[in-house]
């Protein structure tokens, strides 16, 4: 089965890689923005979280290949990355229920994606 991917996927995903500054999350090797994944630590249909940017991390294929393979160590990886708090916030969004504003979740995305590039230079 093919993954469903719908125009705020493609930003979403966009600005989590470059946030990253183009390096893997887990392993902190580069490959540029273009080399990289968006890895969901609740799974992508989970909409209360699908866009979160706590929810997402940058990784090369290996990683997210490990990562979502080995859910425990994902788990630690998350709560080390997100701290204690930020880590059971997400998880107490990701009970929640309710509908996305998808246009405003483009805008604000794109916003964040214009302003990694003005403060980068590129």
């Amino acid at each position: 089965m093919r993954i469903r991917i719908n125009p705020i996927d493609k930003v979403v995903s966009e600005y989590v890689r470059k946030r990253s500054g183009g390096c893997c999350e887990r392993c902190g090797k580069y490959y540029g923005w273009k080399g990289l994944q968006a890895c969901h630590f609740t799974g992508r249909s989970n909409h209360s979280v699908r866009y979160d940017e706590d929810n997402l991390v940058a990784c090369d294929f290996g990683c997210h290949q490990y990562l979502d393979s080995h859910p425990l160590e994902k788990v630690e990886f998350f709560k080390q990355r997100l701290g204690p708090v930020r880590f059971d916030l997400l998880q107490a969004r990701a009970r929640q229920t309710g509908r996305t504003d998808k246009n405003a979740l483009i805008l604000y995305y794109s916003e964040k994606i214009r302003q990694l590039e003005v403060n980068s230079g590129s």
